[in-house]
């Protein structure tokens, strides 16, 4: 099997990158639809308008209605349709930035990425994440290349609330894990081939960065500035995990989080907060060394990212409902197969319970 690495075609990072983005636009078609939610209009609107109009190209402004769903998507495919739409550009957090690459897709026309916010690894691959209207994981929708630009505002990122950096990191964290994972196995990644060493080298340098600047980065947006520290996790989160997670590959983590999906009482977390519970989940199924686990227990109370089922709003969730997830999480073609052994529900099970017991301890 052939070793596949894929990347955006281009990724600019950097303060005040966002009154660039007509120019990188322009360079892809001359009618740009920007997707993003209400709350991002709020804060970058009059820089993206400002953008455009210096640079005399036309676009239409929609609101994101929240969900990566099929209605959503559909919805915008039409718009694009409509308006005569000729470059796509999604810009907010990972379901906007979903559903601009799955309206890119569909309407055959090229995508920008613009996030505003560092909070999870989709931004730079060629993969959406689909959900129900009613936010349940639905399945994956892979594209068959990823964006033509990723551009992201560190100076907006800095500005966003700590804890959806942190979800980033946690996003980040299980990176390298199922990367790793996914060499034992053998199993073909996101990418469609084997990983290459630069994407493992990629993977690998996305965990130690989180280790060495994380709570530097979390301290630093607290306080609302900007430091090396903070330009390095933002990297680490969007570019690192991204380009490191398609081409390295997905394992237990990932599938944990999609089963932590039905239980009602984790809607409320994001999701890297899920998914660095499902790496501890992981770690444990495949009996890591406890020096190992330990290390990545400091990391998470660190930042403050989620540890045990208390911390994530199920310490007094059922066994039944648990053993739903465990179910969920080995459904057909989950990425929990991807380990480099058979998983099965009752072994995914046994780690949640074991893994909630090593962070409560810790």
């Amino acid at each position: 099997m052939e070793k596949i690495i894929s990347s955006p075609g281009k990724y600019i990072q950097g303060k005040g990158a966002l009154s660039s983005l007509a120019k990188y636009s322009q360079q892809l078609g001359d009618k740009a639809l920007i997707i993003s939610g209400s709350t991002v209009q709020q804060i970058a609107s009059h820089i993206i308008t400002k953008s455009f109009e210096e640079a005399h190209a036309a676009f239409h402004m929609e609101t994101f209605e929240g969900e990566c769903c099929r209605k959503e998507i559909d919805r915008l495919v039409a718009i694009c349709k409509a308006q005569g739409i000729k470059v796509v550009i999604g810009v907010g957090g990972g379901k906007t930035l979903d559903t601009a690459k799955a309206v890119a897709h569909f309407y055959q026309v090229p995508v920008v990425i613009v996030p505003s916010i560092a909070s999870t690894d989709a931004p730079t691959s060629a993969l959406s994440v689909i959900y129900t209207v009613e936010g349940q994981f639905e399945s994956y929708l892979m594209l068959p290349k990823n964006p033509e630009v990723v551009l992201i505002d560190s100076a907006i990122v800095a500005q966003a609330p700590a804890r959806l950096l942190v979800s980033g990191m946690g996003d980040a964290l299980a990176t390298y894990f199922e990367a790793r994972a996914n060499v034992r196995s053998g199993r073909p990644t996101m990418a469609g081939g084997m990983p290459t060493q630069a994407a493992l080298a990629l993977a690998e340098l996305c965990y130690k960065t989180l280790l060495k600047d994380g709570l530097k980065a979390k301290l630093t947006v607290e306080n609302k500035v900007l430091t090396p520290a903070v330009e390095n996790i933002i990297e680490a989160n969007t570019y690192l995990s991204g380009v490191g997670f398609e081409s390295g590959g997905l394992a237990a983590a990932h599938a944990v989080h999609n089963g932590l999906t039905l239980l009602s009482e984790c809607h409320h977390l994001f999701h890297g907060e899920k998914v660095a519970f499902g790496t501890l989940v992981q770690l444990t199924l495949e009996n890591a060394p406890l020096e190992e686990i330990n290390q990545v227990l400091d990391f998470c109370r660190s930042v403050g990212l989620p540890t045990c089922l208390a911390d994530i709003g199920a310490a007094d969730v059922s066994n039944e409902a648990l053993m739903a997830v465990a179910k969920a999480a080995c459904a057909k073609g989950e990425t929990i197969h991807n380990m480099p052994f058979e998983v099965d529900a009752d072994a995914v099970y046994a780690a949640i319970l074991v893994a909630n017991q090593l962070g409560k301890r810790h």
